[in-house]
């Protein structure tokens, strides 16, 4: 085998598999050494080849480990005693390898062309793998581009250039539909380690998912000047975020908004069918409750600080607005604040119930006056009638 096309091939390979040209010269190395070992050495053997592209010189070495003199050696093909070892390199000390150079050849039969072609697909694949997978971890719980490659059952196969991605049914947005070809971005959920290479799940329907395209349109969030406090989410109908900024003379509700909503717009173009609410955040809970329920006015609230619970009273007016469809409002608001919140009608029917009763004792109260007083007058009649009849009979 010559060696000039080898580091032309080697230069080649790195190139089409998009490997750094160490890492491939390494495999090749690996390759030559088990091909040289099937052919000139034994199974047990350890064999080095070192390439060098600079001289197109082949080294080849024979790896001993060097035992002790009293030590019993196993195995004569990789182990040495010190004295022996020691006649080679006088340096040498027990528990250490020693090299013996051998002859190298450029010649190999096909069994071993056969093996060394074996050897440095695997070694190529193992190569990619590594790389691909590390470089997804790095992108792990961040936002990429997809598009959907296939629909799979209920769950969706997406690329994301050099590898694909699964969306399964837990992590898509509900009333979404998916087409091949579709263009897309995902939050990058878990990127795993498998034997035919990384296995990475992605999402649309994390709460981190808004995060991560807030961050990538507004620049306070990238940086940390403006924080999401707190996020609550109902993939594909609507989504609450409270942000908070440590510097007085910024907005921060603004800044995620951007000049005339382009900044949220921005992100509402991605998720075409969920609404999005920004609200300020604040270390003062009725203050934030009262924040996360806008636009609905609160007449009154009520807090229980111990089991952070909180009553609220609004107008009948207000209360469609304050609960919102099917609730969504004031229960993403107690995601989103922590707190439980009870929305309490004003003149609900609990209060009427209350003032009822009280009107009912006090009107009781009022007959049981009046009904004694006309007893009382009919008693008195009765006894002036007595009287009068006495006078009469007088007579």
């Amino acid at each position: 085998m010559s060696i000039s096309p080898l580091i032309a091939a080697i230069n080649q390979l790195a190139e089409e598999k998009e490997l750094p040209k160490e890492q491939v010269l390494e495999i090749v190395e690996a390759v030559l050494a088990a091909a040289y070992r099937k052919e000139y050495g034994k199974p047990n053997q350890i064999i080095k080849v070192s390439l060098n592209p600079e001289d197109n010189a082949m080294k080849v070495w024979q790896i001993f480990n060097v035992v002790e003199e009293d030590a019993e050696i196993e195995n004569p093909a990789n182990e040495i005693h010190l004295s022996a070892a020691k006649k080679i390199d006088k340096k040498t000390k027990s528990g250490e390898q020693i090299k013996i150079p051998l002859e190298a050849k450029s010649d190999f039969g096909r069994i071993a062309a056969q093996t060394a072609k074996q050897v440095i697909i695997q070694k190529l694949r193992e190569a990619e793998r590594n790389i691909l997978y590390a470089e997804f971890k790095e992108k792990e719980k961040k936002i990429i581009n997809a598009t959907v490659q296939q629909i799979e059952g209920s769950s969706v196969i997406v690329n994301l250039g050099k590898i694909n991605a699964i969306i399964p049914p837990n992590e898509q947005i509900q009333n979404e539909r998916y087409y091949i070809g579709q263009r897309l971005k995902v939050y990058v959920c878990d990127v795993e380690e498998s034997l035919r290479g990384p296995r990475i799940i992605v999402s649309r329907s994390r709460p981190e998912f808004i995060t991560g395209l807030f961050a990538q349109e507004v620049p306070e969030i990238e940086s940390g000047t403006v924080e999401i406090k707190a996020i609550a989410r109902e993939p594909g109908a609507r989504t609450k975020i409270g942000v908070h900024s440590d510097d007085e003379n910024l907005d921060p509700v603004g800044s995620a908004v951007g000049q005339r909503g382009t900044r949220v717009q921005s992100v509402l173009t991605e998720l075409p069918n969920e609404k999005i609410d920004i609200i300020l955040y604040d270390k003062d809970p009725e203050t934030y409750i009262t924040n996360a329920l806008s636009p609905a006015r609160i007449l009154k609230m009520k807090l229980d600080k111990k089991n952070r619970k909180a009553k609220i009273w609004i107008d009948e007016d207000q209360l469609a607005l304050a609960i919102g469809k099917s609730g969504q409002n004031v229960r993403l608001a107690g995601k989103l604040t922590g707190w439980e919140i009870d929305i309490i009608k004003e003149g609900s029917e609990h209060e009427k119930k209350t003032d009822n009763k009280a009107d009912t004792v006090k009107e009781t109260k009022t007959r049981k006056g009046s009904d004694s007083a006309k007893n009382k007058g009919v008693k008195t009649k009765e006894k002036d009638l007595e009287k009068g009849s006495g006078k009469k009979s007088n007579l």
